[in-house]
């Protein structure tokens, strides 16, 4: 193959491999991703019932261990960094089990989705993402949720993956910092979410650093 097909053929499949993936399946992405099952929440199911009631006492808690000091952050979008240790602290309190889930090769990672798993009837453990929302920006396209494939995943049973979402509002300023605290939360069942999946392409600082691209540089003493 010549050098101009080859190049004409590496266009085509560039253009159409970059091309967005629009509203798949959460439950079915992960289930591929991961080989286990999502479960949809049963409302008619007396055990998911218990969780979500559980659930809903923690958010409650969570609530009100965010506004005892509320959250210091420069800017709003990254008072969510804040939100996981303190749903940890309210699953402590009501005695039940939650903590960063481990990977397949027995790893806990703090990265990545999800945050947390929990287990709070019959040792049986879901997932759980915790997020932060204000309310001006509740109904944008602007994007919140990632999801991204990893060799050493970190979802390693079937269950269901719940979405805890606190509305936070800035209540005050303290030592140049905004003080964030928080006026409601929702639950979300993330097994019907639909999902995007945008290509990117990257380099690394062995490649970006290579001799040959360096046109200039300089050591300042």
């Amino acid at each position: 193959m010549g050098n101009d097909e080859y190049t004409k053929k590496l266009e085509m499949a560039i253009q159409e491999f970059i091309k967005p993936l629009k509203n798949l399946p959460f439950h079915l992405i992960i289930n591929i991703l991961s080989g286990y099952e999502v479960e949809k929440f049963n409302p008619d199911d007396s055990n998911h019932k218990k969780t979500l009631e559980a659930l809903k006492a923690i958010a409650r808690l969570s609530c009100q261990l965010i506004n005892k000091k509320g959250i210091k952050r420069k800017r709003a979008n990254e008072v969510g960094n804040d939100i996981e240790k303190y749903v940890i602290q309210a699953f402590r309190k009501c005695n039940y089990k939650a903590d960063k889930p481990s990977t397949s090769q027995g790893k806990k990672k703090s990265t990545g989705y999800p945050d947390l798993e929990f287990c709070v009837l019959d040792n049986k453990w879901h997932y759980l993402e915790c997020k932060s929302y204000n309310i001006k920006n509740k109904s944008t396209s602007m994007r919140t949720f990632y999801l991204s494939p990893s060799k050493d995943f970190k979802i390693t049973h079937s269950g269901i993956h719940f979405i805890l979402c606190f509305e936070i509002y800035q209540d005050h300023r303290e030592d140049d910092f905004n003080v964030y605290k928080t006026k409601g939360w929702k639950i979300l069942d993330a097994y019907n979410l639909d999902i995007d999946l945008k290509y990117e392409f990257n380099s690394d600082n062995r490649r970006l650093y290579k001799p040959e691209l360096i046109l200039a540089e300089e050591n300042i003493q």
